[in-house]
């Protein structure tokens, strides 16, 4: 039995991490702020003896015994990151080294939950974890980009100079249960907008493109990451490499919610990737991990969980 502490536990990524490593029987610290997370992901564990669940912000140190760290913390969707950008960037670099030095205090691993929008507005397509990427500093975006490629340059920082035992991952869209409805990610507008009869928005003329992971394929991702031999740090793309334009998911969406919603266009907002698809030969090869669910099944499940929601 592992302890693992797990940073933004409540969220919809880490809540089901938190549920994967109960499962595979560990202790789990879940620490969240509840910004965006929300403790009804987690309330099934509460009662859990393995679990416990601690109302923290990460842009304060948090000391506890652990062996190993995940660092999910940060809002990650355009809405919840441009709401107050100065903490956004407060919680990706202060709660990297927060992580950071806990994990050098415990001798523990730990695990950077970074993005594809590292890449930004990619001119390299597919993207490989060598591309340096193409963002703006000073956009709308930067505080969580910047702030996401920072906690990385932390990362590597201390293991080379305190030869922290890191593992970095760069996260692809992803979707599933546990999504806050209201966060603003283009799965969770569709099906929200489609069971409510509203018109579906999209941005620009809907042929910019995403690839959809579904969380329990992330999430296997993220252990067997965190399992890896220790000369595995990363990065590694995670995420499907699958592309779909926004048309072809606002359509399977309107197909399986049986909506009558009417497609309405909006312009595209600023510093907005036009293509979005990882290349995911490294975590292929040095993980054995690719993922299996099919966007159709996976859209299945996550439109069955917003539809108990309402």
């Amino acid at each position: 039995m592992k302890k693992i502490l797990v940073t933004g536990g409540a969220g919809f990524l880490g809540s089901h991490l938190c549920n994967l490593l109960i499962e595979q029987g560990n202790e789990v610290i879940c620490l969240d702020n509840l910004f965006t997370g929300q403790k009804k992901n987690i309330e099934h564990l509460l009662t859990n003896s393995s679990f416990e669940f601690v109302r923290h912000d990460i842009v304060n140190y948090y000391d506890c015994e652990v062996d190993e760290i995940y660092n999910l913390a940060c809002p990650a969707s355009p809405i919840h990151y441009q709401y107050n950008p100065v903490k956004t960037l407060k919680t990706s670099v202060m709660g990297a080294i927060n992580s950071l030095d806990l994990a050098m205090a415990k001798k523990a691993k730990v695990f950077q939950a970074s993005t594809s929008e590292v890449y930004g507005d990619p001119e390299e397509h597919p993207q490989k974890e060598s591309y340096r990427g193409n963002v703006n500093p000073i956009g709308i975006r930067a505080c969580y980009d910047e702030g996401k490629r920072c906690a990385e340059t932390l990362f590597f920082d201390f293991y080379r100079e305190h030869h922290v035992d890191i593992k970095v991952v760069r996260i692809f869209n992803t979707y599933g249960p546990n999504m806050h409805p209201e966060d603003g990610r283009v799965v969770s507008n569709f099906i929200m907008q489609a069971l409510r009869g509203e018109d579906i928005t999209i941005y620009g003329d809907g042929e910019q493109t995403r690839s959809f992971c579904y969380a329990s394929d992330l999430i296997d991702g993220f252990v067997k990451m965190m399992n890896s031999e220790k000369k595995i740090t990363g990065p590694i793309n995670l995420g499907n490499p699958i592309e779909f334009s926004m048309l072809e998911l606002a359509e399977l969406v309107l197909k399986k919610t049986e909506s009558k919603s009417k497609l309405v266009f909006k312009p595209l907002p600023a510093d907005d990737p036009v293509k979005r698809r990882p290349d995911i030969t490294l975590a292929k090869e040095q993980l054995n991990w690719e993922p299996k669910i099919k966007l159709e099944d996976g859209l299945d499940q996550t439109i069955q969980y917003f539809k108990q929601l309402l």
